[in-house]
């Protein structure tokens, strides 16, 4: 018993022991009412280390808070004085994530309850004892206020640097700083004097809060939610809210567990931003004019041409009735457009115009319909509308919603402006704005509606219908081979050729069906055509894309900012395989001329694809408020943030805006 006695008595003094050792890796507390501070080393000693990791640990009473580095409206950050200090060089400090509170009615940011600041701090000769002086000057805040300051004296020995009883600690609270994202975003500044705030849209975390800092030439409020982002007030500015555009600031999101900190340039509000509501809806319905013009609707043009021509010689009455159906297919269409885009932006989930074009599903269904159109106007087979569609018009009305949905896989100019300042707003504005460009669309329907005597004078069907029926099913069999191609690219061969197939096989039993009547060969066409669909549910996504070749180099956005820093231009083309306006740019512009040339002397050319859905590119085209494409911008020195172009290049206009940007100073 006594030899047990003196063996639990050794282990008790090992065990003061080693707690005495843990203690010397910190300093006393320093203690008030309100708070208690003291210092912390992550080793027990200096060993060979070129840094030690050291933390400022602060523990809180009830109801007091301190301040993070950018305290906001009222409050002070902790100031450090290293003076008397030996045996250590420069220190930097990593600030955890920081939380909003109120204090007497203003908004301040920083900490409750407990804290600790990690910081690294250089050892100037490495292996030789660390004497540390710090005097910590702060202030705690509840009702009252009161400063603080705090003498903190901590030695490490030399000596192997083994880790202390705080080094966990110190490294969970490192884990609570915010992640850097390399790539700078964009803050627009929008309204005038008290009404100003900065639009941004967020990264790719669940956003909560944001903090913005800007020194001490500007202080922000407590952010409210937009579609697509956050507005932020700008509740005072040095010199206006004007004073701040060309600035970059730093913008700290937290939400979901997570933080994480951007750079973010102030640039004007996109020019939507500043219109009204009219403005805006008339633009819209310009654009939805011009979209006839696009080469977007080129897959559709057959589709156009065949229902007018099938009106040639009818009667007034008849030809009003046929194009106000199709019309009404048209605006359906973007009813049910808007429908989608105001529930996706309620979830929470990355909005954008013409994405329907990267799901491989609504790709196969298109597959099939363009396929069936091409076999019905060869002749194949002929189906009637049952009687009630007849009489309201559902062949026109179905056939205006087909043009509509294969007609918007790329924007065109105003559509951008008008859908950019849509998907930012609510969804009331969502479905108004999508009204109006669904009427600009239909525009040619409702003009031949409200003068019908123009179809009369088309001449009457004969036989130039055959060969134009002839022309525009190959126009169609155009399309299903660019619709194969899109499919390829997302799913792979093996999913595009089972589709193209269960399509082609579909449209064969509809013919079988023409001639013998049996309803079992309808009944195999459905079963075709679900089966294509369901293989490219079912079928894995294609491997990854291949790089850009040439002079074209994959997007990366975060080595914009690193090659602006180094003067150097960067040109981005945003496009997909399923945006016709993309190709169109391509080939009358970026690839040809005086831009190629231009791009292959001093410009870094870089190429985002998104045929298939990618959140990277998704957010860096809400940057710009921007949710469809073609999309291109161009960087340099003389524009850090960015020049976005219009949708259809020219080559003035590539070439100005690389001038532009190329401006130094």
């Amino acid at each position: 018993m006594k030899a047990r006695a003196v063996a639990l008595r050794g282990l008790a003094l090992a065990a003061l022991v080693v707690a005495g050792e843990a203690r010397s890796a910190a300093s006393p507390w320093t203690q008030t009412p309100e708070a208690a501070v003291r210092l912390v080393s992550a080793s027990e000693a200096v060993g060979d280390l070129l840094q030690l990791r050291l933390g400022l640990e602060f523990e809180l009473a009830p109801g007091w808070k301190t301040y993070w580095r950018s305290p906001g409206d009222g409050g002070l950050p902790p100031a450090l004085d290293w003076t008397g200090s030996g045996n250590l060089g420069g220190a930097r400090l990593t600030w955890p994530a920081p939380a909003r509170f109120t204090i007497l009615g203003i908004d301040s940011v920083g900490y409750e309850d407990s804290l600790l600041l990690p910081m690294d701090v250089e050892v100037a000769e490495p292996g030789e004892p660390v004497r540390i002086a710090l005097r910590v000057d702060y202030l705690t805040c509840s009702d009252i206020c009161v400063p603080q300051s705090a003498d903190l004296a901590l030695t490490l020995p030399a000596g192997p640097a083994l880790p202390s009883a705080e080094a966990y600690v110190i490294d969970r609270w490192r884990g609570r700083a915010p992640r850097r994202d390399p790539a700078a975003g964009r803050a627009e500044l929008f309204g005038r004097g008290d009404d100003a705030a900065l639009r941004i849209a967020l990264p790719s975390i669940e956003a909560e809060d944001m903090f913005i800092e800007a020194g001490d030439v500007a202080v922000f409020g407590r952010p409210t939610p937009v579609a697509g982002g956050l507005a932020v007030p700008v509740a005072w500015a040095k010199g206006g809210p004007e004073s701040l555009l060309g600035r970059e600031l730093v913008a700290t999101v937290t939400g979901g567990g997570e933080a994480l900190e951007q750079r973010l340039h102030v640039v004007p509000a996109n020019a939507s931003a500043s219109y009204g509501i009219a403005l805006i809806l008339g633009l819209a319905l310009a654009g939805g004019v011009i979209l006839n013009f696009m080469p977007c609707v080129l897959p559709v043009l057959g589709i156009k041409l065949m229902h007018a021509a099938g009106l040639g010689g009818a009667g007034r009455r008849r030809a009003r009735a046929e194009f106000l159906a199709v019309a009404a297919g048209v605006v359906f269409s973007f009813w049910l457009l808007a429908g989608a885009a105001i529930a996706t932006a309620e979830a929470g989930m990355a909005v954008g115009w013409g994405v329907q074009f990267q799901q491989p599903a609504f790709l196969a269904v298109m597959l099939l319909l363009v396929v069936l159109f091409a076999a019905n106007l060869w002749g194949a087979f002929e189906i009637s509308a049952p009687r009630f569609a007849g009489r309201l018009r559902g062949g026109p009305f179905l056939t205006g919603m087909f043009a509509t949905l294969l007609a918007t896989p790329c924007s065109a100019p105003f559509v951008g402006t008008a859908v950019g300042f849509a998907l930012t707003r609510g969804p009331v504005e969502i479905a108004l704005i999508f009204t109006a460009l669904g009427l600009g669309l239909a525009s040619p329907y409702f003009g031949v509606a409200a003068f019908p005597g123009l179809a009369a004078m088309l001449p009457k069907p004969g036989r130039w219908m055959v060969w134009l029926r002839i022309l525009l099913g190959a126009a169609l069999a155009g399309t299903a081979v660019w619709l194969l191609i899109v499919l390829e690219a997302q799913l792979g061969w093996t999913a595009a050729l089972a589709a193209f197939g269960a399509a082609v096989l579909s449209a064969a039993l509809l013919a079988a069906w023409a001639q013998l009547r049996r309803r079992a060969l309808v009944a195999g066409a459905a079963l075709a055509a679900a089966a294509g669909i369901a293989a490219v549910i079912a079928l894995p996504a294609a491997m990854e894309r291949a790089v850009p070749g040439g002079r074209w180099q994959a997007f990366d956005e975060a080595r914009i900012g690193m090659l602006v820093s180094e003067g150097r231009m960067v040109f981005v083309d945003v496009t997909a395989d399923w945006c016709i306006t993309c190709r169109f740019n391509k080939a009358a512009v970026l690839d040809r001329g005086p831009v190629a040339a231009r791009l292959a002397e001093d410009v870094v050319a870089m190429r985002a694809d998104w045929t298939r859905p990618d959140a990277a590119i998704s957010a860096y085209l809400a940057r710009f408020a921007r949710y469809g494409i073609p999309f291109n911008a161009v960087y340099g020195p003389g524009a850090p943030a960015g020049i976005p172009l219009p949708e259809l290049l020219t080559d003035s206009a590539v070439l100005d805006a690389i001038g532009k940007a190329g401006q130094k100073g």
